[in-house]
């Protein structure tokens, strides 16, 4: 019988390193696919990857089963790791619809990865204010707060155009049959 994450996790938090070992076997597959989707490049996923099974190994303790699932803690953490690479790497061009889909759900979000052509076209019928206010939320990471003082909205707006963008994006993928979005 294989161990289950938790029991992973809690073995990685006393220090364990087989733990350690099995946990990144598991996972190293979906952290990497993760880190590539956001940042587009190889080697610079690869190093995502190892940055989040380090920041994993870490902050393994502070990992609370009863918040959800060790997948999508990790997977949460790869996303942040890769988006905080995109911060420091702006001299790279990226192409922030085709990252749109790091909204989903991190659990699912390998199963998810659709055509970049087929979030672009979904993005393009998302009203505009709603697809910007998502790229910057999902994408870089950015708080209502700094959508608000970015697009020189409210912050209710700001939230809004959050909410519903994603709920037209949601709407907008489903409609194509091409992924099962919740």
């Amino acid at each position: 019988m294989t161990a289950s994450d938790e029991a992973l996790l809690a073995g990685m938090a006393a220090d364990d390193p087989d733990a350690a070992a099995v946990f990144v076997r598991r996972h190293q597959a979906r952290v990497y696919g993760v880190a590539l989707f956001v940042v587009g490049i190889p080697a610079v996923a690869e190093e995502v990857a190892q940055e989040t099974f380090v920041r994993a190994w870490r902050h393994a303790d502070a990992f609370d089963p009863r918040r959800g699932r060790a997948t999508t803690w990790l997977l949460a953490i790869a996303r942040h790791a890769a988006i905080d690479v995109l911060r420091v790497r702006r001299d790279v061009p990226v192409d922030p619809v085709v990252m749109v889909e790091t909204i989903a759900d991190p659990d699912r979000l390998a199963e998810r990865v659709v055509t970049g052509t087929t979030v672009h076209a979904a993005l393009a019928r998302v009203p505009r204010e709603q697809a910007t206010a998502v790229v910057l939320a999902a994408v870089f990471g950015l708080s209502g707060a700094e959508i608000a003082e970015r697009t020189g909205v409210p912050l209710g707006t700001a939230k809004t155009r959050i909410r519903l963008g994603l709920r037209h994006l949601r709407d907008e993928l489903a409609s194509t049959r091409e992924v099962d979005i919740p």
